[in-house]
Parts: structure tokens; C-alpha cells; sequence
């Protein structure tokens, strides 16, 4: 008896199918927004365990990966907007005002890191409605008030000669000014270390596994500036 050409067919691979891509994006967004909260073992599983009854999320369905994310946007994580997402610009002067602005969120300046907080901001400083709108001459004034504020939030932008300072060095800095936040509300101790910081704040351990980077500090900077919120410390 011949088979039939179904019974013949591959099984279609997990990467092109729809469902899985979308539930594997949605299981990276879990885990992006679990360490920009800053969750520790214990309440990520307790939330898990809240919203879906299980205490691992790759055991999730999609509508309970949708429950966490939502409960993790109430404590206020919130999504970055999509790199080619309708109306958002991306231009230069765009990328750098937006890495800016959220950078000042983890500082306790900005109260919301979303496209809509930053476009008030820059309408505020170059009169214009959207940031897809405005002029790249405008552009350099958007970056200076925003590199204004800050320094006025202590967060060097240049080295003691006046000279630009590298990513690297930016994003350690910016760390560092957390920590002078959260020493300020009484959060942290006078005499710590950003390493010692990073370990009792966040359990995280500088250099663990080599050199840092500028997006290793990033990601210590948005666990800094959750407990610095969660303190009371933001604006």
C-alpha cells in the first residue's frame, strides 16, 4: 500500500513555526524584564507561582507567560520599543537620545523609560510633536539638555579635560552615580565599592566571568536603578 504524501511529510522544524518563535520571544522578554527588575530567585519564583502555577517559566503556555509579563509591567518593567516599530525613529540622534533617557530612569530622574516620556522631553527642548519628525540640526540640542541633566543628576559626561568619555566608562559611571543614590536614601553604606554594591544589592559579582563591558553595566545599571525605585529614591 503506498503512503500517503502526509504521512510521508517532515515534521515542520520548531524554528518556523509561528507559535514556538512567538512563545520563545516571550520567554526572552520574561528573563529580560526579570533582571531589569532586579528579581532574585526567590520572588521570581513566587510571581511565576502566582500568576501560573508553575515555578519554571519554560513550562508556561502563552497566555501565562502574558500573566507574568504583565504583573512584571505593574512593578514597573517596561518593554523597549521595537528597533522597527511603526512611527519610532531610528536615526542617530534618535538611538542616542533614547539611550540617554533610559539611562536617566535607571538614575531616578525620568519617572517612565517609553518613547511617549522621551518625545515630551525633546518636544520641550527642539518643539517638535515626534523625534521621527525632527531635524538632525535639532539634534544636537536634544543630546546637550539631556547630557545636561545628567550631570546634574552626578553623572559625569566627560573626563576631568573636558573629553568624551568611552561607553564603557560612561555606563560604570553611570553605575556609580546610582550607588550615590541609593548611599543618599540610606540603601547602601558610604564605604562600599560598586563590586560590593553589585554582590549585597544585586548578587551579582563584577568580573565573574571576565573583563566588564559596557553592556555588563548596563545590565548592573537597570538592577541598581530597580532598587533605587523600589526604595522610594526616584523621582
Amino acid at each position: 500500500m503506498a503512503l500517503s504524501l502526509a504521512s510521508t511529510a517532515p515534521a515542520r522544524p520548531a524554528r518556523f513555526d509561528p507559535r514556538a518563535k512567538r512563545r520563545n520571544a516571550m520567554l526572552g522578554k520574561v528573563h529580560v524584564a526579570r533582571k531589569a527588575l532586579a528579581l532574585n530567585e526567590d520572588d521570581y519564583r513566587n510571581i511565576l507561582m502566582q500568576e501560573t502555577g508553575h515555578d519554571s517559566a519554560k513550562h508556561c503556555t502563552e497566555q501565562q507567560l502574558e500573566r507574568v509579563l504583565g504583573r512584571f509591567e505593574a512593578l514597573g518593567w517596561k518593554p523597549l520599543p521595537k528597533a522597527n516599530g511603526k512611527g519610532v525613529a531610528q536615526n542617530p540622534m534618535a538611538r542616542k537620545a533614547r539611550a540617554l533617557w533610559i539611562s536617566l530612569y535607571h538614575l531616578g530622574w525620568a519617572r517612565s523609560r517609553d518613547e511617549k516620556s522621551l518625545e515630551a522631553f525633546a518636544k520641550r527642548q527642539i518643539g517638535c510633536e515626534r523625534l521621527v519628525w525632527a531635524k538632525q540640526s535639532d539634534g544636537y540640542k536634544l543630546i546637550e539638555a539631556l547630557k545636561k541633566r545628567a550631570e546634574i543628576e552626578g553623572w559625569a559626561q566627560t573626563d576631568a579635560s573636558g573629553n568624551n568619555l568611552s561607553p564603557l566608562k560612561l555606563n560604570e559611571g553611570l553605575c556609580e552615580a546610582i550607588l550615590a543614590k541609593l548611599v543618599k536614601i540610606g540603601e547602601a553604606r558610604p564605604d562600599w565599592t560598586l563590586n560590593t554594591a553589585a554582590w549585597r544589592l544585586c548578587g551579582v559579582e563584577l568580573g565573574a566571568e571576565g573583563p566588564m563591558g559596557a553592556e555588563d553595566y548596563q545590565t548592573l545599571a537597570q538592577q541598581l536603578g530597580a532598587k533605587l525605585r523600589a526604595a522610594g529614591g526616584a523621582a
